[in-house]
């Protein structure tokens, strides 16, 4: 069976297409952890699953859209599934071992594939989390499947997220499905000993998700806010699934925190405005209060490395402007981040933050200590740090210098022409 992706809807009244996508969206991660708890085989449950969205795609520009859509795909997939266990030689075989009457046993499969897709749903999206995110999979298969199965994104979309053509997006998601089928992965709950890794991984994913919306690595866009949605969607869900779990709601904070930031990133023109240079005013109260909520819960229950990132988030958006922010206590945090899990990017961070807490000269001092750094050697934020740096302590020149190096490394076009925007002009305060 070949999966379908969602078909062409430009024959689509678009009024149609509309409430199609919206209920694939709402629907299609509760549909693909249903059947795959049946057929334990997430590739064939989202081939079934998207076997039900083509014939939505077919039949409701005729017959109108259901008053229910959501249990309307949910009966069409089931059928779906009924009609390939009966296919099944396996199937049929083990039916007759059993002894049993076919029809009756027909009967009883679509009583299971019920229960499958209407009970226990909290579970069942647990599995599909643990099973997008398994340690088999490269980072890259981890978060297009997460996308794909929990997100509803088609191969177009993922493709778009991650500024790669369809056909690498789709070969990405066909590699990784089966790299799961011949791993044997099966459809279930990592065990008690496996948790804490297994789940460590399903939050890399998701903040590797909020991370390429919020800096997009490549492309034009400064930022991809639709993909932080996505994320923030994942990251809650995950939340209400696994309420005990500090570093998920750790998670949770900081990209909320993170995510109230968005409205003041760019300009009315779409350029860039990095930290310092934000108006405040702009940012989500909203969402700050619910990063709040979320920090205090993390921090009751323990919290870890998401936690202290909160932590250091939420000093920013409790500051009323860069110069009433607490940046000692950001400096604080970061060396204790940075002793739990230390990595050059955390120590660059750190040593931006004392350039803010004790003067650019303390700061430039331990930005140097770093430039030997292999994990930073193309990093294009330790010549931009190091640029502010000088740029504070006068040294314009050799400013300039460092903010056209780092034009030079990063691949994303907004981000290059902001530092080229300071490498003309470099005594102009920023982040």
């Amino acid at each position: 069976m070949a999966a379908a992706d969602p078909t062409d809807p430009e024959d689509l009244p678009r009024a149609t297409h509309r409430a199609v996508e919206a209920v694939w969206r709402i629907e299609s991660a509760r549909l693909i952890a249903g059947l795959a708890r049946l057929v334990r085989d997430v590739g064939l449950a989202e081939e079934l699953a998207q076997d039900a969205l083509v014939v939505a795609l077919e039949q409701w520009p005729k017959t109108g859209i259901p008053d229910d859509p959501g249990p309307w795909l949910r009966a069409t997939a089931k059928h779906r599934a009924i009609d390939l266990l009966r296919r099944r030689e396996r199937y049929a075989a083990k039916l007759n071992l059993l002894g049993r009457d076919v029809e009756i046993q027909q009967e009883h499969a679509g009583a299971e594939l019920d229960a499958a897709l209407d009970d226990h749903i909290g579970d069942d999206l647990l599995r599909l989390m643990f099973t997008a995110a398994h340690p088999v999979l490269s980072a890259e298969a981890k978060a297009a499947l997460t996308l794909r199965f929990l997100g509803g994104l088609t191969t177009g979309e993922t493709a778009r997220a991650f500024l790669i053509t369809e056909p690498t997006a789709a070969q990405r998601i066909v590699r990784a499905k089966r790299a799961l089928a011949d791993a044997g992965v099966t459809f279930e709950m990592p065990t008690p000993a496996d948790m804490a890794d297994r789940l460590s991984s399903v939050l890399e994913v998701i903040y590797l998700i909020f991370n390429e919306g919020y800096s997009a690595t490549g492309g034009e866009d400064w930022a991809r806010p639709a993909l932080c949605q996505e994320a923030l969607r994942l990251g809650r869900v995950l939340a209400s699934l696994l309420a005990d779990e500090a570093e998920v709601h750790g998670l949770v904070a900081l990209m909320e925190l993170h995510a109230s930031r968005l409205p003041a990133r760019t300009d009315a023109s779409g350029q860039p405005v990095l930290l310092l240079d934000q108006d405040r005013r702009l940012w989500d109260r909203l969402l700050i209060r619910r990063g709040l909520e979320a920090l205090d819960r993390a921090e009751t229950l323990g919290g870890g490395p998401y936690t202290l990132q909160a932590a250091i988030a939420a000093c920013h958006a409790q500051g009323h402007s860069a110069d009433d922010t607490d940046w000692p206590r950001i400096a604080a945090l970061y060396e204790v981040l940075a002793y739990i899990q230390p990595s050059p990017v955390i120590l660059l961070n750190r040593a931006a933050a004392v350039g803010m807490a004790d003067g650019p000269e303390r700061g430039l001092a331990l930005v140097d200590e770093l430039t030997g750094e292999r994990a930073l050697k193309n990093y294009p934020q330790l010549p931009a740090v190091r640029a502010e740096m000088l740029a504070r302590m006068g040294r314009q020149d050799e400013a300039r210098a460092e903010f056209g190096r780092a034009a030079e490394l990063t691949r994303n076009k907004a981000e290059r022409n902001l530092f080229l925007q300071r490498a003309a002009d470099p005594g102009r305060q920023s982040e």
